[in-house]
């Protein structure tokens, strides 16, 4: 069960670096547009929101590596933070700005965090 708690705790890291990218650099280009719907001027006039939102998200990212790489106990522990924080960014993202967040985010940090308490 460890090694599937360090897989989904991985796969939620890069899905947060993922959204670093698409938030920080291609927001105002055809896959970050896409993913909203938003015309050029709406993404032009709310990239750096979106570039906030991205940074916050690479830091998301960065605690999760930094605890599948640490040594326990403080790598369990940061990777159970890290998890705590993506899935109440995922629950407040989605009662304010878009349910879809529920699922992209808050879902799979929610099943890594449950993997990472029933393995250790």
């Amino acid at each position: 069960m460890e090694a599937v708690a360090s897989v989904l705790v991985g796969l939620v890291a890069v899905l947060h670096g993922y959204i670093l990218v698409l938030e920080m650099f291609l927001w105002q280009k055809k896959p970050g547009r896409a993913l909203h719907g938003f015309a050029p001027e709406l993404a032009r006039t709310t990239a750096p929101l979106a570039a906030n939102q991205g940074l916050y998200n690479g830091f998301l990212a960065a605690g999760l590596v930094w605890g599948l790489l640490a040594d326990d106990p403080t790598g369990r522990q940061a990777q159970i933070f890290f998890l705590c924080c993506v899935v109440v960014a995922g629950v407040y993202g989605a009662a304010t700005a878009n349910r879809r967040i529920l699922v992209a985010q808050a879902l799979p940090g929610a099943l890594a965090l449950a993997a990472v308490l029933v393995a250790r």
